[in-house]
């Protein structure tokens, strides 16, 4: 490497660190910053990636090429990335490419965040077996006679993927060369036993008996456990397994919000902190669909400053809104944000400072006896099918016409060729037409649950 291309990326981390402490200072200050300048500022003078970069710069030969993507994008959004997306950044290649530096490979950047999205789920399955297992061991060691497990997590396991690998990263310092799947994959597994816990219950039940001779029927009474398994949900994590100090709370939270910034991912779901409440909207109903919706607006100033776990409606709540829109147009009965919210939190599909699980989706939908099918976005004939039908579509939209990173919204019909939507967080948006390729195109490409439709009714 020739000095004036080690001192260029010298230069360019050298600025990225001053301007991130500079806006630090600014912070300290009271000072209006961007969301995502606060993120670089949060983790210091070096984030995960720079930081990387920074520590092996005596071997930075394989990926100074990289440099050039670095420039292109804002360097404070850069240097709050959580490392593991890259691979570690010890290498400066993916093996699939060899010619191109990773920074610049987004088929390799989608590939390994694929492959982090697959092992958490394979070690959150292994939680579920975990915890089913020290429920059977519970019940034996018990008095009772029969057993009832109430798994609401049962073909919907959940997580904030984004927050436990910026969890893992925020824990790792700045030992960058530590940072890899295989070490991720080791201490997740390691706690996966602080992924579920379970209450337990005690009920008495009226069974019966059958007498093998004389065929005699007699009542009985059973003592019967009933188990609920509950999801710890990665604050615990963090705190029984990474043993994260506050500040690195408050680090990986940013890195959470920058990588589903950065991967378009539709999982972050929050409002900016500044957002402003609307004036109560009364009673609003679309007519213009098949289907006659109810329309609830999550910054309505009736709903906006109501709870949704620890964190707001108004800023996180587009997917109990957006629920609420469904139910109180399908079900019979008007349940509205606040009521969702509360049910949501309770039944576990809440994701603190990030919005929603997508599995509030489909369980919600089955709560209120709703049939739920998921759809992907190769199937807009499915799409355009049920809402002729008179059926409704959530879907969870990325970056684009509807938000800037995550966001739940209701298609509830189409009209002359066009799609009509419910968006939660917008009322001028919802009396729009739009078209079904925008729709399609600008739809999470990594959504859970079975989405980035949901077909319900």
């Amino acid at each position: 490497m020739d000095d004036q291309n080690k001192n260029g990326l010298s230069d360019a981390l050298e600025k990225g660190a001053s301007a991130a402490g500079t806006i630090r200072g600014a912070i300290k200050t009271g000072k209006a910053v961007a969301g995502m300048a606060k993120g670089a500022a949060a983790g210091g003078p070096y984030g995960a990636v720079a930081g990387a970069l920074w520590a092996n710069r005596k071997t930075l030969m394989k990926i100074i090429v990289a440099a050039a993507f670095l420039l292109l994008l804002p360097i404070l959004f850069i240097l709050m990335l959580p490392a593991l997306i890259f691979g570690g950044l010890t290498d400066g290649f993916s093996s699939g490419n060899p010619d191109v530096p990773i920074l610049n490979d987004s088929i390799a950047i989608t590939e390994n965040a694929n492959n982090i999205s697959f092992s958490i789920n394979s070690i959150l399955a292994e939680g579920l077996e975990d915890v089913l297992a020290r429920i059977d061991a519970d019940f034996a060691a018990s008095d009772g006679d029969c057993q009832e497990v109430i798994n609401p997590y049962a073909g919907n396991l959940m997580s904030n993927i984004n927050l436990f690998i910026s969890q893992y990263c925020a824990a790792k310092d700045k030992d960058f060369a530590a940072i890899s799947l295989a070490d991720m994959e080791r201490i997740l597994r390691s706690g996966k036993s602080h992924l579920y816990s379970f209450t337990r219950a005690v009920e008495y039940r009226d069974g019966t008996e059958t007498d093998p001779e004389t065929e005699e029927i007699t009542i009985v009474t059973e003592k019967w456990i009933i188990y609920t398994i509950v999801y710890n949900g990665e604050d615990y994590f963090a705190d029984n397994v990474f043993h994260l100090s506050d500040e690195q709370k408050a680090i990986s939270a940013d890195y959470a919000q920058n990588l589903s910034l950065f991967l378009g991912d539709g999982m972050f779901q929050g409002l900016p902190s500044d957002f402003t409440t609307l004036p109560a909207l009364g009673d609003i109903r679309f007519t213009d669909g098949l289907t006659e919706v109810v329309y609830f607006n999550q910054l309505d100033e009736a709903y906006a400053d109501k709870p949704y776990g620890t964190d707001h409606i108004g800023g996180y709540g587009c997917g109990p809104t957006a629920m609420s829109i469904v139910v109180s147009s399908m079900a019979g009965e008007t349940v509205d944000p606040v009521k969702m919210a509360k049910w949501a939190y309770d039944n576990g599909y809440w994701c603190k400072g990030s919005g929603s699980y997508h599995a509030l989706i489909p369980g919600a939908a089955a709560a209120w006896d709703l049939p739920v099918e998921g759809c992907t976005a190769a199937e807009p004939q499915k799409i355009i099918d049920a809402l002729s039908g008179g059926k409704l579509v959530v879907a969870i939209m990325s970056k684009g016409h509807f938000t800037s990173s995550g966001h739940f919204i209701v298609l509830r019909g189409v009209k002359d060729g066009k799609v009509l939507v419910a968006d939660p967080a917008s009322y001028r948006r919802s009396q729009l037409e739009w078209d079904l390729s925008i729709i399609i195109g600008e739809a999470s490409k990594r959504a859970a649950a079975g989405g980035p439709f949901w077909i319900i009714g």
